[in-house]
């Protein structure tokens, strides 16, 4: 790092408000670009106001990221817009939006107005902005008012961040004959913004506002007091008869074509006196020169801070550079003057040559000798240059810039700077493949609505029910929004495919999707429509439909629409009862439960049917309920570790990412994690004795009674204050981590509190899918002075910090090629945070130790520092919520967070989210930094010190398990036990006799009826059920047992699997009688001996030991692996029931072949080969696990 420049003292704090972003008028705020789109629309009617003019402000348009979270903050500051006279329309779609806002235009004209004039603002991301096409063709062709105005805000995606391919308005906008006009910031949005509505005004154009995701989804300081906010109209130009702005008549006519060229006449008479183009270096006696625009220009301004070059150097050097802001038309006079004199000029901008080309037109019929050669895209040869895929960052540009710069100004040769400026090589291990993938939210209801019958297939749609494309879920295809099914329209007339089901998520049903449902049915397809209710835009943040719809109303929709059949499936059918009459006559309800079968019904049924699958968005139920605005049950799920078997059926059934893995001496088991359950309980579902439902109880809460807080704050009080100091250069930081975890609220905490320092800062929060456990990425730069910041984004080897706060995502090429070998500090959550993948493989690793690998090759020794924060946060506040903050605690103790303790504390304030608990976990953090010893004193001082005494040497293992199967069932089971592990022992290999030791005891322990009874009434069962929630296990709050048993849980007759009874609390005690008489277990006196699952269990334990006794026989140095193999594959028969079976056929599979190759027979008994037949004759031996042996 460069020198540093040291901080003296605590830097006295702003009294800053949360509120000073949209309503302070003078001095520096903190505003994100969502937030400055806001703040134009109350900005613009203070300028109206000064000036005399009576207007009204106008918004509208449909969300979409970059632009997802505008209709969030404009309904958050609707007082503040009220009092301005701003209203809100939210569009059911982008065209009528658009048409909205044109209207807006004719109130000037109209007698009856009451404003004088109406100034709109619409909005969308960049495939709205095509889909709008027509509608804001149109209404840039009629005008704009002139005491109106428009600005058409596109939200371009050029990275594909989250869209479903890049892409970039400004060719369309220009097509349209729209003046656009291209912030580089969020300053620029505010300027550009008012100028962009004064431009509209004066030109009757509609203008475009280019608004890319490092822009809006940005927040950074502004100076208010540098911002320009008046662009008088010049004269001097002279409009055609009639002149540019809205009017009626405006009958279909050339003269419509003829006024579109006037208007950008007046647009380049305006830009000339008003020009929001800046020259940079304006070298008299250059002869090349750069042209940038937009977020290319920041990009370019970083490339010279990093070859240690700036501005001045350049103008010296007879370098000029000119930024653009008017992107189209270009100022033409001004790029005249630029070019004059300059042999070559090099264009930096991003995607495709938008000033390139215009430049190029201007110049291609200047004499030989006053026409320079303009480079961008390509260079002179025609090779590629600037590339316009992907996005231009600085360390892209660092090399072309390089190059040109030491080819014409050998001087400024500083090419040998940009080798360590490129992206490092990343380690590569057994990590690799270990991705945090989005996946549905714990609960959504998708989890459960886009599963498709066995031998059908679905189609994905636009919405977070499109992950389902990227689970094993039969779904394919992706389509435009509102599009989905049309196109199996055309492909069922050449396919022998007769039926495919379509996703279809309510907000895009009411956006478009109604038509392509009207299509299907004209089209006569076979073709089921799953109209995803779920009363909420989840993919961009919860927001209601723009409008008024519900279940009843859809289904008499494409009752109309002609289809012929109606079923609504829901959570809890139960609630229209008494209501079937608002429906169309044949419509039937159902549980969810019943999903199956309702879908095998509707696949057989000719022509267009809908299902409506009706459940509230998990995310959303979150939401009200800590607003107290959605029901909360006093209902939880727990699971028994001791009885669960880690078969993974749980997640099978529920998808859900709340079911998470438990390692356990004994084996990973499952848990769930009670900080993130949304409650929808179909988790239970997994056929498994496990499950126990707890009612009445609130979880434990830690802090308070924990530790001594007292204690705590004086301990803390103790720590040594870190140096906060700050460079001349910017400091840079990235926080990582999982979405929905604060990740953003981190990012936006430290940005926060150095703005109340006075320091310049800006944060950019990469999220995509994060809503949906996804990636979240948040980039924070902090400099003494706005001129040290350029671009938000961290380029290649630029962090100072790392704070990972998930190892997955901290291990990521994203977060690691920002990390500088023996530079960039980085800290890291080393708990292990499951990731999709563990859903629905139950031995999915993590390989938490290649990740980190990973991370300590990537920063070098020493430069590491790591904790398992979602431990402390459980075990010190009762919530693992509360980890990324203790970890941004834990890396302000070891001085990485350039900003002072009383700002962080003010920042948290002002977050005014849960202010206590963030606070104790920011103290929490520090300690297990600075003094981690007094944080485990505090602890210990009210709890035992736990003893935790998993077995580790063999001779360990052996006895541990000897004396569980002592409990189990006597000494007859270890002295059985005794005799295999010894055999094993014989053959003089410490794996084999793991492996035995390990499998056999599984095979003998079976979790019978007995043994569930005597796992329930254990000890450790009630003191798992206290240190979860408040209270005394039934007295306190009341516990039902879920159960299935052989005796009573039956197979269907149609294949269907056995299901699970609720059992009250009356059965703890039952359970226990049970547990006493276990001595009856394989006597003749056994109730329960006698059922097939019994039979083959004991069996399977009898063909363990044959088989591995022919194995010993056969075993050699040069087949011991196979033999190991061979005696480990049985671990994986785990499970109750069905789920047991089929795992059983698959290790049956493996072990014929391990088998085969050591020339023995597998011992298979009758009563083992009849359990299997009788699954496979229910037709539940489907999907059989491929097992691969160890």
């Amino acid at each position: 790092m460069t020198a540093r420049l040291p901080v003296d003292g605590t830097p006295a704090l702003s009294d800053y408000r949360l509120t000073d972003n949209l309503t302070a008028t003078r001095g520096r705020i903190f505003l994100t670009g969502t937030q400055a789109l806001i703040r134009l629309l109350l900005m613009q009617r203070v300028v109206d106001t000064e000036q005399g003019l009576n207007t009204a402000g106008f918004v509208s348009g449909y969300r979409g990221s970059p632009l997802g979270m505008v209709d969030q903050q404009l309904w958050k500051a609707k007082k503040l817009l009220d009092a301005s006279s701003v209203r809100f329309l939210p569009a059911i779609n982008e065209e009528l939006g658009g048409t909205a806002v044109l209207g807006t235009q004719r109130v000037e004209a109209d007698p009856e107005r009451t404003v004088e004039g109406v100034y709109a603002m619409w909005y969308g991301k960049g495939p709205g902005v095509d889909r709008a096409g027509d509608a804001l063709k149109h209404g840039n062709a009629y005008g704009s008012s002139p005491h109106g105005g428009v600005l058409v805000v596109a939200g371009d995606d050029h990275g594909c961040v989250s869209s479903s391919m890049p892409h970039q308005s400004d060719f369309a906008m220009m097509a349209w004959h729209m003046p656009v006009v291209n912030p580089s910031n969020i300053a620029d949005m505010l300027e550009f913004g008012l100028y962009g509505w004064a431009l509209s005004r004066y030109s009757g154009a509609w203008v475009g506002f280019k608004a890319i995701s490092e822009t809006v989804e940005s927040g950074s300081t502004v100076d208010l007091d540098a911002l320009q906010t008046r662009w008088p109209a010049p004269e001097g130009f002279t409009p055609p008869a009639g002149g540019l702005h809205n009017r009626w008549p405006d009958l279909p006519s050339l003269t419509i074509e003829a006024r579109l060229a006037a208007k950008l006449d007046a647009v380049r008479h305006f830009a000339h006196a008003n020009s929001i183009d800046k020259w940079i270096a304006p070298s008299a006696q250059a002869n090349v020169g750069i042209v940038t625009c937009g977020k290319a220009h920041l990009d370019l301004m970083e490339a010279l801070r990093r070859l240690d070059l700036t501005v001045a150097d350049l103008d010296a050097a007879g370098v000029r550079i000119y930024k653009v802001g008017l992107s189209y038309p270009l100022e033409m006079t001004r790029i005249e003057t630029f070019v004059d004199g300059l042999a070559e000029v090099l264009v930096i901008e991003e995607k495709g040559p938008v000033i390139e080309q215009q430049i190029k037109d201007c110049l291609y019929n200047r004499t030989e000798g006053a026409r320079p050669r303009v480079l961008g895209k390509h260079d002179a040869a025609g090779a590629c240059l600037l590339s316009e895929l992907g996005e231009l960052r600085p360390s892209r540009i660092l090399p072309v810039f390089a190059a040109w710069l030491a080819r014409h100004k050998p001087a400024l040769d500083r090419r040998e700077r940009v080798v360590d400026l490129v992206a490092p090589q990343i380690l590569s291990n057994e990590a690799d493949a270990v991705k945090r993938t989005p996946y549905f939210c714990s609960g959504c209801p998708h989890n459960t609505s886009t599963k498709v019958p066995e031998g059908s297939i679905a189609q994905a749609g636009i919405g977070c029910h499109f992950m389902a494309s990227w689970m094993e879920r039969d779904t394919t295809g992706l389509i435009q929004m509102g599009g989905e099914g049309v196109d199996w329209a055309a492909h069922a007339m050449f396919t022998n495919t007769k039926h495919v089901f379509q996703n279809l998520g309510d907000g895009t049903y009411f956006h478009s999707g109604i038509l392509a449902i009207r299509q299907a049915v004209a089209a006569k397809a076979n073709i089921t429509y799953k109209i995803l209710y779920n009363d909420a835009v989840a993919m961009t943040g919860g927001q209601p439909v723009d409008g008024s719809i519900s279940v009843p109303q859809i289904a008499r929709q494409v009752e109309a629409e002609g289809v012929s059949r109606f079923v609504v499936v829901s959570d809890e059918p139960e609630k229209y009862d008494g209501h079937h009459g608002q429906f169309p006559t044949g419509t039937t309800f159902h549980h969810r439960s019943e999903l199956d079968a309702v879908q095998r019904e509707l696949r057989e049924t000719p022509g267009v049917t809908v299902l409506i699958y009706d459940q509230t968005c998990a995310a959303e139920k979150r939401r009200r309920r800590k607003k107290g605005e959605f029901p909360d049950p006093d209902k939880r799920l727990f699971i028994n570790d001791a009885v669960c078997e880690g078969c993974g059926d749980c997640g099978v059934q529920s998808n859900c990412l709340s079911v998470e893995p438990l390692e356990t001496p004994l084996g990973r088991k499952r848990r769930i994690d009670q900080s993130s359950c949304n409650k929808d309980y179909s988790c239970v579902n997994g056929f498994c004795p496990s499950f126990v439902t707890v009612e009445g109880a609130a979880l434990k809460k830690a802090a308070g009674a924990a530790f001594d807080e007292a204690a705590l704050a004086a301990r803390v009080d103790a720590l040594p204050v870190p140096a906060t100091h700050l460079d001349a250069a910017p400091f840079d930081m990235l926080v990582t981590g999982v979405g929905g975890t604060g990740v953003v609220t981190v990012g936006a905490l430290i940005s926060m509190a150095a703005h109340l320092e006075g320091k310049s800062a800006s944060v950019l929060d990469f999220m995509g899918f994060a809503q949906k456990g996804g990636s979240v990425l948040s980039f924070v730069r902090i400099a003494s002075s706005d001129r040290w910041l350029n671009q938000v984004r961290i380029d290649t080897q630029q962090a100072d910090v790392l704070l990972a706060c998930d190892m997955v995502v901290g291990a990521s090429a994203e977060a690691l090629q920002t990390v500088r070998h023996a530079r960039t500090r980085i800290v890291v959550n080393t708990h292990r945070i499951p990731n999709a993948s563990f859903v629905q493989n139950p031995d999915a690793n993590l390989h938490a130790d290649a990740l980190l690998e990973k991370m300590h090759h990537a920063a070098g020794d020493g430069y590491l520092s790591s904790c398992d924060a979602q431990a402390l946060a459980a075990k010190f506040l009762g919530d693992s919520i509360g980890a990324n903050i203790l970890m941004l605690g834990y890396a302000w103790q070891l001085g990485l967070v350039p900003v002072s303790h009383a700002a962080m504390m003010r920042a948290i304030e002002l977050n005014n989210v849960a202010v206590p608990m963030n606070k104790l976990a920011f103290s929490i953090g520090r300690m297990a930094a600075g003094d981690a010893a007094g944080l485990d004193a505090l602890w210990n001082a009210r709890h035992a010190v736990a003893v935790h005494a998993a077995p580790e040497t063999l001779a360990e293992l052996i006895a541990d398990r000897e004396a569980r199967l002592d409990a189990y069932g006597g000494a007859r089971y270890v002295e059985r036990y005794r005799a295999l592990v010894n055999a094993a022992r014989a053959k003089g290999d410490d794996a084999l006799t793991r492996a035995v030791a390990t499998t056999f005891y599984r095979l003998l322990a079976v979790k019978d009826e007995y043994e569930v009874a005597r796992l329930y009434t254990d000890d450790a069962f009630r003191t798992a059920l206290e240190a979860e929630f408040e209270g005394v296990p039934g007295q306190t709050y009341r516990v039902k047992f879920n159960l299935a048993p052989p005796t009573v849980a039956k197979a269907g007759s149609d294949g269907s699997t056995p299901k699970k009874r609720v059992f009250g609390q009356w059965m703890w005690p039952v359970l226990g009688m049970l547990a006493r008489v276990r001595s009856l277990r394989g006597t003749w006196l056994d109730p329960f001996g006698r059922t097939v699952e019994r039979k083959m269990e004991r069996a399977l334990a009898d063909d363990y030991e044959t088989t591995l006794t022919r194995a010993f026989a056969a075993m050699t140095p040069g087949n011991a692996a196979q033999v190991v193999q061979l005696a480990d594959l049985h671990t994986r028969v785990r499970g109750f029931g069905h789920v047991k079976v089929r795992n059983l056929a698959g290790v049956k599979r493996a072990e014929r072949e391990l088998a085969l190759q050591l020339g023995i027979d597998a011992a298979t008994s009758a009563a083992v080969q009849h359990a299997l037949d009788e699954m496979k004759g229910a037709g539940m031996l489907k999907g059989i696990p491929v097992v691969v042996a160890k």
